[in-house]
């Protein structure tokens, strides 16, 4: 018998909301999709469907949200590793417009999950960019600029005065308020996606690491004690 996997010693982990432990798979079942993986995409793409009325089993190798998706800062930042000029440049403009689409559309999806499910998870909106130099202040006037080009209607530029009445200091420039940002419980929201999910009849296998899978049509997913036969499989 495998050693079960916990979270990791963390203060999200030592402060998660109560949730039972999930049954390992045993034995044969049947779905329309097999979502390998319970991180925020296999939940999201899991509650998503089941929504739609599919059926929905989720395969999970230690337990949800074990990996980066309950381990993050729980920033919700509306931006990438590069931004949307660097997009346009290297992949063109329609490129940007659909990755700053989806950029923005996560939070909203983000919110409309935690309001419709009622999912505890310490939302907080808002996001600060700090300036400490004018070059810095400039930058932030040009990604507002950016940002705004588009889509992102939730910006504010704050001076040296506005800086100090939100951090108590005045050794700042300014600042971009990023009001569409936010943070939050990453492993509660996680917790709270899985909860969700299963209201609509979806399952959750935790301890199910998936072995090999046969690409076939049905599809089937093998674990060490189980299996799932699925129309279609999502690796997330």
């Amino acid at each position: 018998m495998t050693q079960e996997m916990t979270h990791t010693r963390s203060y999200y982990a030592a402060s998660a909301n109560p949730a039972a432990p999930r049954p390992a798979l045993q034995g044969s079942h049947q779905a329309d999709v097999c979502v390998v993986g319970a991180g925020f995409t296999g939940l999201s793409t899991a509650l998503h469907l089941a929504e739609q009325g599919m059926r929905v089993i989720v395969l999970e190798a230690a337990k949800v949200g074990w990996g980066a998706s309950g381990r993050n800062g729980g920033q919700i930042v509306n931006s990438y590793s590069r931004d949307m000029d660097v997009i346009k440049r290297r992949h063109g403009e329609a490129a940007a417009r659909a990755l700053g689409d989806m950029a923005f559309e996560g939070a909203r999806i983000i919110r409309e999950r935690v309001a419709k499910y009622g999912i505890q998870c310490d939302l907080k909106d808002g996001n600060v960019f700090a300036a400490f130099t004018a070059k810095q202040m400039q930058e932030l006037e040009t990604k507002k600029a950016l940002w705004e080009r588009y889509g992102h209607t939730g910006l504010e530029l704050v001076d040296r005065a506005g800086m100090a009445r939100i951090v108590s200091s005045d050794q700042y420039q300014g600042a971009l308020l990023d009001h569409w940002g936010g943070h939050l419980h990453p492993l509660n929201l996680a917790l709270g996606e899985a909860a969700a999910f299963e209201s609509l009849g979806g399952q959750i296998f935790e301890q199910s690491a998936v072995l090999r899978i046969d690409r076939r049509e049905p599809a089937v997913v093998y674990t060490a004690e189980g299996q799932v036969t699925a129309r279609f499989v999502v690796l997330a």
